[in-house]
């Protein structure tokens, strides 16, 4: 009799475990992956997804496709991947905007509830460059002029409570100026209207700009980060032109939306994982001044918290707030 009941007890046990690892292995992907870049094409989130999703592909056997809804600062593709079907096949490229949109605008969406971490993906600096034609060369220059003629300078965003944006109220503030912002659709449209110096400064990342101020179309001076980067070891950091302790990084990562399966979750991270450990990632990546960082999911999404505090906190002395 005991020997029977251990014998069922085990079996029990054994067809648990089965039913278990089933369970945490689903049959994933079954169709193509669609990553929702809430931005323009050109700025750094959709450019990292699409060197991440061509890697991708190869590595999960379906095709990966980058889908771009620009909008309220990043807002509208982040409202559609909450909705999404939490299947693994929807997700969303995320920078800082994600954690910055609550402290500018009221949201139909929660960025911590509504969403599972995948992973971090980099971590990079935003470039500070100015029109050729407005004659700064120096951050020390562009704050003098902006003092000598307040409400005079507009500074360029990829719309408003994007990163770009954020990180343009922080050095405004920092710097103690009196600009005005002229927020645009994406990075892209922002670059443009700097180079005509229709807007005569832009905090804009690095992926995106350092091409144009190799070439001379814009005049890079000054990075956001606490160091001098590596692509650029020339241009002072912003602490160094006259802000002591000034830092604002920029970032991205991948979300998919909340309850998606664990099993799920721990594909998607081991695979985008390995591949921003590949030395071709890293390679293309820190050619654009970006570093690969990828975390666990828990990681993630305790970071992702713990921005949305920093920010909260820069936003209420900075006087931002929603509308």
């Amino acid at each position: 009799m005991y020997k029977t009941a251990t014998t069922l007890a085990l079996l029990l046990a054994s067809a648990g475990a089965i039913a278990a690892q089933g369970k945490a292995a689903p049959d994933f992907p079954t169709r193509p992956i669609r990553i929702v870049v809430g931005f323009t094409p050109g700025g750094q989130p959709d450019i990292f997804s699409r060197m991440i999703g061509a890697k991708l592909s190869e590595a999960l056997g379906q095709p990966v496709v980058v889908d771009n809804r620009p909008g309220a600062g990043g807002a509208i593709g982040t409202k559609i991947v909450a909705d999404a079907t939490p299947d693994g096949h929807t997700l969303l490229s995320v920078s800082a905007s994600h954690v910055i949109a609550p402290a500018v605008r009221k949201l139909n969406y929660d960025p911590q509830k509504d969403f599972a971490g995948i992973t971090l993906m980099y971590n990079a600096s935003y470039l500070l460059v100015a029109s050729p034609s407005l004659g700064v060369r120096n951050a020390k220059d562009l704050i003098a002029m902006a003092r000598a003629k307040p409400g005079a300078l507009n500074f360029g965003s990829a719309g408003t409570g994007s990163g770009t944006h954020f990180a343009g109220e922080v050095f405004k503030d920092a710097a103690k100026i009196d600009v005005v912002h002229v927020p645009y659709k994406g990075v892209p449209e922002a670059l443009n209207d700097t180079m005509t110096n229709r807007v005569q400064y832009f905090l804009a990342p690095l992926a995106s700009s350092a091409g144009l101020v190799r070439d001379g179309k814009l005049v890079g001076i000054g990075v956001t980060s606490a160091k001098r980067v590596t692509i650029y070891p020339d241009i002072p950091t912003l602490a160094e032109a006259g802000l002591p302790g000034f830092a604002f990084d920029s970032w991205g990562g991948l979300l998919a939306p909340a309850k998606t399966p664990r099993a799920i979750i721990t594909r998607l991270n081991r695979a985008v994982s390995a591949e921003l450990g590949s030395a071709d990632i890293q390679q293309r990546m820190r050619a654009l001044g970006a570093e690969p960082a990828p975390t666990t999911p828990e990681a993630f999404d305790k970071m992702i918290a713990k921005e949305l505090g920093i920010i909260a906190a820069i936003a209420k002395r900075a006087g931002i707030t929603p509308q």
